[in-house]
């Protein structure tokens, strides 16, 4: 090399994406997926897919709250549905939540009823007066495997399974704090997601448990002046007790009232309740849920199968966190 030259820089050369970063859509000539029902359904069906009109709008936005309600967990789950007013669809909550869980997911679901007053969750389930209670699970001899507790359950053809309070009110009144753990330290062993249908009180003993235990808050409302009032209050109690980080994570639920019957403003009412939790959902009235029986998914209202689909998929995006 003479005179100081320098040999010329080379080019900087493109950067490349790595597999890590590749995922279907970058595919060339992938396979689209046929469209799930409808006309579109029917075109490909008769063209021998090689019509494929894909998704429309509806399908790709419902196929994206499946994907929502599906979000990965690691480990267990629990979920505590809660209402200081009695009356307001607290218990028809979990039913219908824990269902879709169950029905769209394929892990297992299980609903707690921990209601100190006769509880009505495993009613709402299966219609079985003798069905086995929590009792019966606490007094396994051995509860490490999944069909002895199976054995304690009722299931909902949707898959969630439930189990239930005593019917005698001495004993329900027993059901404490030590006994709520137990319940979960059992249950978390065998199942993902874990809904405890609560007392309308804060201050029994099992409630402390439940609170201490709950990753989630589901609150439940009605749309009348003095659910909304006693909803507020429950926050208000939450706060000043040190359970701030579930109330700012809480998802409130507003069941719809029936035809006819005065209610607060949905607008006010989401906008108050989401300045202080992370989301508010509405349910509408469904003539099968006010009937007070056994919740049978198959038999609701389209719109309301919609609402708790999306009430799922709104509870499910703390999952990944």
């Amino acid at each position: 090399m003479t005179g100081g030259s320098e040999f010329p820089a080379a080019p900087a050369l493109p950067m490349l994406p790595t597999l890590s970063t590749l995922d279907h859509a970058d595919l060339q000539g992938s396979v689209v997926a046929p469209p799930p029902s409808g006309w579109r359904r029917m075109v490909h069906r008769l063209s021998r897919g090689l019509v494929n009109p894909g998704e429309s709008a509806a399908q790709a936005a419902a196929r994206e709250i499946t994907d929502r309600i599906r979000t990965p967990l690691r480990g267990d789950y629990r979920i505590a549905v809660l209402s200081l007013k009695g009356g307001v669809g607290k218990t028809t909550t979990t039913v219908a939540l824990g269902g879709m869980f169950a029905s769209v997911r394929g892990d297992r679901v299980i609903a707690v009823d921990a209601n100190p007053d006769l509880g009505t969750l495993a009613r709402r389930v299966v219609d079985d007066a003798g069905a086995p209670t929590v009792r019966d699970l606490l007094a396994l001899p051995d509860a490490t495997r999944y069909p002895a507790v199976r054995a304690c359950t009722g299931q909902a053809p949707s898959r969630l399974e439930v189990i239930g309070s005593d019917r005698d009110p001495a004993v329900s009144e027993a059901f404490s704090e030590a006994d709520y753990r137990r319940t979960v330290d059992v249950l978390r062993h065998h199942y993902n997601i874990i809904l405890t249908d609560c007392g309308t009180g804060l201050m029994h003993s099992a409630m402390a448990g439940v609170l201490d235990l709950a990753h989630m808050l589901v609150l439940v409302t009605s749309p009348a002046l003095d659910g909304a009032r006693s909803a507020e209050a429950t926050l208000d109690w939450l706060d000043h007790h040190g359970h701030g980080d579930l109330v700012a994570n809480a998802v409130v639920v507003v069941s719809g009232a029936h035809p006819g019957q005065a209610a607060v403003d949905p607008e006010v009412l989401t906008s108050h309740f989401t300045a202080r939790t992370r989301a508010v959902r509405g349910i509408p009235f469904d003539r099968h849920l006010s009937e007070g029986s056994v919740v049978d998914l198959d038999r609701l209202a389209p719109a309301t199968v919609r609402a708790y689909r999306d009430l799922a998929a709104t509870v499910a995006e703390d999952f990944g966190r």
